[in-house]
Protein backbone atom coordinates (compact mmCIF):
# COMPACT_ATOMS: atom_id res chain seq x y z
CA UNK A 1 0.00 0.00 0.00
CA UNK A 2 0.79 3.55 -1.42
CA UNK A 3 1.02 6.01 2.00
CA UNK A 4 -1.08 8.35 0.03
CA UNK A 5 -3.68 5.49 0.26
CA UNK A 6 -2.97 5.28 3.90
CA UNK A 7 -2.92 8.80 4.47
CA UNK A 8 -6.58 9.33 3.05
CA UNK A 9 -7.56 6.00 4.79
CA UNK A 10 -6.20 7.47 8.38
CA UNK A 11 -8.00 10.76 7.98
CA UNK A 12 -11.25 9.36 7.25
CA UNK A 13 -10.90 6.57 10.23
CA UNK A 14 -9.93 9.66 12.58
CA UNK A 15 -13.46 10.99 11.89
CA UNK A 16 -15.23 7.59 12.33
CA UNK A 17 -13.13 7.08 15.39
CA UNK A 18 -14.74 10.60 16.59
CA UNK A 19 -17.88 9.51 16.49
CA UNK A 20 -17.32 6.30 17.96
CA UNK A 21 -16.27 7.91 21.46
CA UNK A 22 -19.07 10.00 21.13
CA UNK A 23 -21.48 7.42 20.77
CA UNK A 24 -18.96 5.19 23.44
CA UNK A 25 -19.49 8.08 26.02
CA UNK A 26 -19.24 11.89 25.19
CA UNK A 27 -18.74 12.72 29.47
CA UNK A 28 -15.17 10.20 29.25
CA UNK A 29 -12.26 12.01 29.47
CA UNK A 30 -10.69 10.49 26.09
CA UNK A 31 -7.23 12.29 25.29
CA UNK A 32 -7.56 15.48 23.94
CA UNK A 33 -4.84 15.66 21.27
CA UNK A 34 -5.00 14.30 17.58
CA UNK A 35 -2.96 11.46 17.50
CA UNK A 36 -3.60 9.99 14.06
CA UNK A 37 -2.97 13.79 12.48
CA UNK A 38 1.06 12.06 12.66
CA UNK A 39 -0.11 10.88 9.17
CA UNK A 40 0.35 14.38 7.88
CA UNK A 41 3.74 14.52 9.11
CA UNK A 42 4.87 11.24 8.04
CA UNK A 43 3.47 12.24 4.95
CA UNK A 44 6.15 14.80 4.68
CA UNK A 45 9.04 12.37 5.96
CA UNK A 46 8.64 9.73 3.91
CA UNK A 47 10.03 9.74 0.58
CA UNK A 48 10.74 7.16 -2.44
CA UNK A 49 10.24 3.95 -2.05
CA UNK A 50 10.05 4.53 1.67
CA UNK A 51 6.58 5.45 1.13
CA UNK A 52 5.52 1.61 0.75
CA UNK A 53 6.76 0.71 4.16
CA UNK A 54 3.73 0.33 5.67
CA UNK A 55 2.44 -2.26 3.61
CA UNK A 56 5.69 -3.78 4.29
CA UNK A 57 4.29 -4.25 8.07
CA UNK A 58 0.88 -5.78 6.92
CA UNK A 59 0.03 -8.68 9.14
CA UNK A 60 3.20 -8.18 11.46
CA UNK A 61 3.29 -7.11 15.22
CA UNK A 62 4.03 -3.75 15.83
CA UNK A 63 3.94 -1.69 19.40
CA UNK A 64 2.51 1.77 19.52
CA UNK A 65 4.49 2.70 22.61
CA UNK A 66 3.32 6.13 24.32
CA UNK A 67 0.20 5.24 22.35
CA UNK A 68 -2.03 7.67 24.65
CA UNK A 69 -6.06 6.18 23.68
CA UNK A 70 -4.58 4.08 20.99
CA UNK A 71 -5.98 5.76 17.86
CA UNK A 72 -2.78 5.30 15.70
CA UNK A 73 -2.57 1.53 16.52
CA UNK A 74 -6.05 0.66 16.29
CA UNK A 75 -5.59 2.06 12.84
CA UNK A 76 -3.28 -0.06 11.81
CA UNK A 77 -5.04 -3.55 12.86
CA UNK A 78 -7.94 -2.71 11.57
CA UNK A 79 -5.92 -1.02 7.80
CA UNK A 80 -3.29 -3.60 8.02
CA UNK A 81 -4.13 -6.68 9.90
CA UNK A 82 -1.32 -5.39 12.43
CA UNK A 83 -1.14 -7.45 15.73
CA UNK A 84 -0.73 -4.61 17.67
CA UNK A 85 0.43 -4.26 21.41
CA UNK A 86 -0.48 -0.86 23.10
CA UNK A 87 2.24 0.35 25.34
CA UNK A 88 2.23 3.09 28.16
CA UNK A 89 2.66 4.08 31.49
CA UNK A 90 -1.09 4.13 33.45
CA UNK A 91 0.29 7.12 36.17
CA UNK A 92 0.88 9.52 33.42
CA UNK A 93 -0.95 8.58 30.65
CA UNK A 94 -4.11 11.02 29.77
CA UNK A 95 -6.82 8.92 31.24
CA UNK A 96 -4.83 6.14 33.39
CA UNK A 97 -5.27 3.72 29.78
CA UNK A 98 -8.77 3.91 30.69
CA UNK A 99 -9.67 5.22 26.84
CA UNK A 100 -7.39 2.48 25.58
CA UNK A 101 -8.97 -0.69 27.34
CA UNK A 102 -12.32 1.15 26.71
CA UNK A 103 -11.62 1.69 22.54
CA UNK A 104 -10.36 -2.04 22.24
CA UNK A 105 -13.85 -3.24 24.15
CA UNK A 106 -16.37 -1.35 22.20
CA UNK A 107 -14.14 -1.52 18.82
CA UNK A 108 -13.75 -5.55 19.25
CA UNK A 109 -9.83 -5.45 18.78
CA UNK A 110 -7.41 -7.97 19.47
CA UNK A 111 -4.69 -5.10 20.40
CA UNK A 112 -3.08 -6.04 24.06
CA UNK A 113 -2.76 -3.38 25.81
CA UNK A 114 0.60 -3.16 28.46
CA UNK A 115 0.74 -0.82 31.49
CA UNK A 116 4.38 -0.74 31.63
CA UNK A 117 7.09 1.81 33.10
CA UNK A 118 9.19 3.06 30.80
CA UNK A 119 11.27 4.81 33.06
CA UNK A 120 12.49 1.53 34.81
CA UNK A 121 13.90 -1.15 33.53
CA UNK A 122 11.52 -1.94 31.32
CA UNK A 123 10.51 -5.47 29.13
CA UNK A 124 8.33 -5.56 25.96
CA UNK A 125 5.59 -7.33 25.36
CA UNK A 126 7.15 -9.34 22.46
CA UNK A 127 10.83 -10.39 21.37
CA UNK A 128 10.43 -8.71 17.86
CA UNK A 129 8.60 -6.52 16.08
CA UNK A 130 8.87 -5.42 12.39
CA UNK A 131 7.91 -1.67 13.56
CA UNK A 132 7.01 0.36 16.93
CA UNK A 133 5.66 3.76 16.67
CA UNK A 134 7.29 5.89 18.90
CA UNK A 135 5.56 9.45 18.49
CA UNK A 136 6.30 12.69 20.62
CA UNK A 137 7.45 10.37 24.00
CA UNK A 138 11.08 10.54 24.01
CA UNK A 139 11.91 13.93 25.51
CA UNK A 140 9.24 12.80 28.30
CA UNK A 141 11.78 9.86 29.70
CA UNK A 142 14.38 9.76 32.03
CA UNK A 143 16.35 7.69 30.33
CA UNK A 144 16.11 7.63 26.30
CA UNK A 145 19.31 6.27 25.51
CA UNK A 146 18.43 2.90 27.67
CA UNK A 147 14.93 3.12 25.82
CA UNK A 148 16.29 3.47 22.17
CA UNK A 149 18.78 0.71 23.01
CA UNK A 150 16.18 -1.85 24.07
CA UNK A 151 13.68 -0.81 21.21
CA UNK A 152 16.61 -1.66 18.74
CA UNK A 153 16.92 -4.74 20.33
CA UNK A 154 13.24 -5.92 19.43
CA UNK A 155 12.18 -4.06 16.26
CA UNK A 156 13.35 -3.51 12.78
CA UNK A 157 12.10 -0.44 12.07
CA UNK A 158 10.79 2.58 14.66
CA UNK A 159 9.32 5.62 13.16
CA UNK A 160 9.80 8.70 15.67
CA UNK A 161 9.15 11.93 16.46
CA UNK A 162 10.71 14.17 19.57
CA UNK A 163 11.07 18.05 20.15
CA UNK A 164 14.77 19.26 19.43
CA UNK A 165 16.02 22.54 19.59
CA UNK A 166 18.54 25.01 18.04
CA UNK A 167 19.17 27.74 21.10
CA UNK A 168 19.01 27.64 24.55
CA UNK A 169 16.25 29.20 26.54
CA UNK A 170 18.22 32.04 27.12
CA UNK A 171 19.22 32.46 23.26
CA UNK A 172 22.63 32.86 24.42
CA UNK A 173 24.15 29.42 23.84
CA UNK A 174 23.83 27.97 20.09
CA UNK A 175 22.85 23.87 20.37
CA UNK A 176 22.27 22.98 17.08
CA UNK A 177 25.59 21.78 15.85
CA UNK A 178 26.45 20.33 18.89
CA UNK A 179 25.83 16.62 19.87
CA UNK A 180 23.82 17.46 23.24
CA UNK A 181 20.79 17.37 25.08
CA UNK A 182 18.99 19.99 27.28
CA UNK A 183 17.65 19.19 30.36
CA UNK A 184 14.67 21.11 31.07
CA UNK A 185 13.89 22.42 34.62
CA UNK A 186 10.50 20.97 35.69
CA UNK A 187 8.21 24.16 35.27
CA UNK A 188 10.24 25.57 31.99
CA UNK A 189 8.45 23.74 29.43
CA UNK A 190 4.31 23.96 29.53
CA UNK A 191 4.67 23.87 33.43
CA UNK A 192 4.86 20.21 32.62
CA UNK A 193 7.39 17.91 35.00
CA UNK A 194 7.42 15.25 32.57
CA UNK A 195 9.36 16.53 29.95
CA UNK A 196 12.88 16.05 30.28
CA UNK A 197 15.61 16.14 27.64
CA UNK A 198 15.46 18.65 24.47
CA UNK A 199 17.74 17.43 21.95
CA UNK A 200 19.86 19.73 19.21
CA UNK A 201 19.18 17.68 16.17
CA UNK A 202 23.03 16.57 16.20
CA UNK A 203 22.53 15.33 19.41
CA UNK A 204 19.94 13.66 18.70
CA UNK A 205 21.41 11.67 15.56
CA UNK A 206 24.04 10.75 17.76
CA UNK A 207 22.00 9.04 19.90
CA UNK A 208 20.46 7.13 17.15
CA UNK A 209 23.86 5.68 16.31
CA UNK A 210 25.37 4.95 19.29
CA UNK A 211 22.00 2.60 20.23
CA UNK A 212 21.95 0.77 17.38
CA UNK A 213 20.05 2.82 14.98
CA UNK A 214 20.25 3.63 11.24
CA UNK A 215 18.38 6.98 10.38
CA UNK A 216 16.50 6.18 7.06
CA UNK A 217 14.39 9.27 6.54
CA UNK A 218 14.62 12.39 8.88
CA UNK A 219 12.73 16.06 8.71
CA UNK A 220 11.46 18.57 11.17
CA UNK A 221 8.51 20.65 11.18
CA UNK A 222 7.61 23.73 13.11
CA UNK A 223 9.65 26.61 14.31
CA UNK A 224 12.99 25.44 12.24
CA UNK A 225 15.07 29.26 12.92
CA UNK A 226 16.30 29.48 16.53
CA UNK A 227 13.91 26.93 17.93
CA UNK A 228 14.22 27.05 21.95
CA UNK A 229 13.39 24.19 24.37
CA UNK A 230 11.16 26.21 26.89
CA UNK A 231 9.09 28.31 24.24
CA UNK A 232 5.56 27.40 23.16
CA UNK A 233 6.17 29.44 19.88
CA UNK A 234 9.65 28.10 18.82
CA UNK A 235 8.73 24.19 18.85
CA UNK A 236 10.43 22.40 16.45
CA UNK A 237 9.90 18.86 16.44
CA UNK A 238 12.07 15.90 14.36
CA UNK A 239 10.00 13.40 12.38
CA UNK A 240 12.36 10.06 11.75
CA UNK A 241 12.59 6.53 10.16
CA UNK A 242 14.62 4.48 11.63
CA UNK A 243 16.19 1.04 11.01
CA UNK A 244 17.59 -0.80 13.67
CA UNK A 245 21.73 -2.10 13.07
CA UNK A 246 21.35 -5.32 15.28
CA UNK A 247 20.81 -7.56 12.28
CA UNK A 248 17.06 -8.23 13.36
Amino acid sequence: MDFDTLRDRALAYREELLRRKKEIDPEFDWYPFDTLANVLHLDGLLTGQNREVFGGLAGQRIADIGAADGDLGFFLEDELGCRVDLVDTAAPNYNGLRGARLLAERLGSSAEIHDVDLDSQFRLPAEHYGAVLFLGLLYHLKNPFYVLETLAERAELCFLSTRIAQLSPDHGTRLAEQPVAYLLHPTEANNDPTNYWIFSETGLRRLFDRTGWEVVEFTTVGCRTDSDPAAQDRDERAFALLRSKRGR
